[in-house]
């Protein structure tokens, strides 16, 4: 009689936000194949009274310490963070989930090292759908790849690129057109806020290639994104309005969603999609 003796996983969270949580909440309810080892925050005492009451055991420990003890690490940080995570898992030749993928854009070098270490980067789908499609395209030619995103003022403030424009956003009465340019030119202005530029531009052409618009719109209340792909396998659009999280506006709620389902696709026996 054949017998499962596949190796649990365990699971790391660096960040315990929007996005952690929902993540965290899906490991303690259960996902086959993974377990809920530890958590790095910030501040211990806020997330031991978040943990509390869902009844959610994970030993909290150190960014350094995570790399060391989880064979997975769900980074969730503040970009500023994002390398000091990054680095120690890849080194560790361990998985890197990034949330941070604009933030990746800056740091080419870890796919190299991760080659090197054997550790692998799975960047989620997060708040976009299609990068299947994106990415099987890619196995051929990709002529141009587009992407509008609009988001309500809120979403957008305190962007560096905003700042450092005197772009203001306050009283805004009319759709506002805030950067037009290439994907990774908006990753570094827009850290927080365009992720999902940086992902779809790693699925098809490259973050040089990739154009991006961003409009900050007062009659949205949904962070909307539409993509446009013109490929000599296919040309196609997609549109998709992603319901902000109540913790942070900038992050849409399907965001931690998507990292669930990553996870569940690294030990379920049956996986849809590439």
């Amino acid at each position: 009689m054949a017998t499962n003796s596949r190796r649990i996983l365990s699971v790391g969270i660096a960040g315990l936000g929007a996005i952690g949580g929902v993540v965290a909440e899906a490991l303690a309810a259960g996902i086959p194949g993974l377990a809920l080892a530890a958590i790095a925050v910030r501040d211990r005492s806020k997330a031991d009274s978040w943990l509390a009451p869902r009844r959610i055991v994970a030993e909290i420990v150190s960014l350094a310490a995570l790399a060391e003890r989880c064979d997975i690490v769900v980074e969730c940080l503040p970009p500023a963070r994002f390398a000091e995570i990054a680095e120690a898992v890849v080194d560790a030749g361990k998985i890197l989930v990034p949330l941070s993928v604009g933030t990746l854009l800056a740091h080419p070098d870890l796919v190299e090292r991760a080659r090197e270490t054997g550790a692998r980067i799975l960047v989620p789908t997060g708040a976009l759908i299609g990068l299947d499609a994106v990415r099987a395209a890619a196995q051929g030619r990709i002529s141009t790849v587009r992407m509008v995103t609009r988001k309500p003022p809120r979403g957008l403030e305190g962007a560096p690129y905003l700042v450092a424009n005197d772009i203001s956003l306050a009283g805004l009465t009319a759709p506002l057109k805030v950067f037009e340019g290439s994907a990774r030119e908006g990753a570094k202005g827009f850290p927080a806020n365009v992720n999902v530029a940086a992902a779809l531009s790693l699925a098809g052409i490259g973050p040089d290639r990739t154009r991006l618009e961003i409009w900050a719109d007062p009659g949205v209340e949904r962070n909307m994104h539409r993509i446009e792909v013109d490929a000599e396998s296919a040309r196609f659009s997609m549109a998709i309005e992603n319901i902000p999280s109540a913790e942070n506006p900038r992050t849409g709620r399907i965001t931690g969603l998507s990292v669930v389902a990553l996870l569940r696709g690294l030990t379920a026996p049956l996986v849809v999609g590439t």
